[in-house]
């Protein structure tokens, strides 16, 4: 079901589609997470994608519990979204062959995936608020925090050290 169908008919609707597809993106990273710690070489950027994954299981417990206080069963639709963003990073590890121009794409790539979560529990959380669930809004926005605080973490490892490094390959 795409984003904008005949399915989606209430504001209620679209919330819970969201809500799916976010938790679909949310079991995709918690796959994709263990291949980026195995070709990461710097140890900080390791660590950091490791923190992330039980992260990302705690985040997807946390969803299944919005789920059940919104009342509909936790499943997940496609994402066509983090799809796209897991098959370029799937792409360009194939690319690059220097480990440290390879960290630095990592960083990249995570980033883009944290910036789409950032997107979606925002989103969420606001409409959350509206359609008056106060208690999905906390959680989401409890998420939220998490993702501004990964994207901040890998920002401050590209600008700390990694950046400089794959320059100098």
């Amino acid at each position: 079901m795409g984003l904008f169908t005949k399915h989606i008919r209430s504001m209620d609707d679209l919330f819970v589609h969201t809500l799916q597809d976010i938790y679909y993106a949310e079991h995709q990273i918690k796959k994709a997470l263990p291949k980026m710690v195995d070709k990461a070489s710097d140890p900080a950027l390791k660590q950091a994608f490791e923190r992330h994954l039980t992260e990302t299981e705690g985040q997807i417990e946390r969803l299944e519990k919005v789920f059940e206080l919104h009342g509909v069963k936790a499943k997940g639709v496609t994402c066509d979204a983090i799809d796209g963003i897991i098959k370029e990073t799937e792409s360009i590890v194939h690319e690059v062959k220097d480990a440290t121009v390879l960290d630095a794409a990592l960083v990249a790539a995570a980033q883009a995936v944290e910036h789409y979560e950032i997107t979606r529990y925002g989103t969420l959380a606001s409409w959350a608020e509206q359609l008056g669930h106060p208690d999905c809004a906390s959680l989401l926005r409890e998420t939220l925090a998490e993702e501004e605080g990964a994207d901040q973490k890998l920002t401050t490892l590209a600008k700390g050290h990694l950046n400089r490094v794959a320059k100098a390959a």
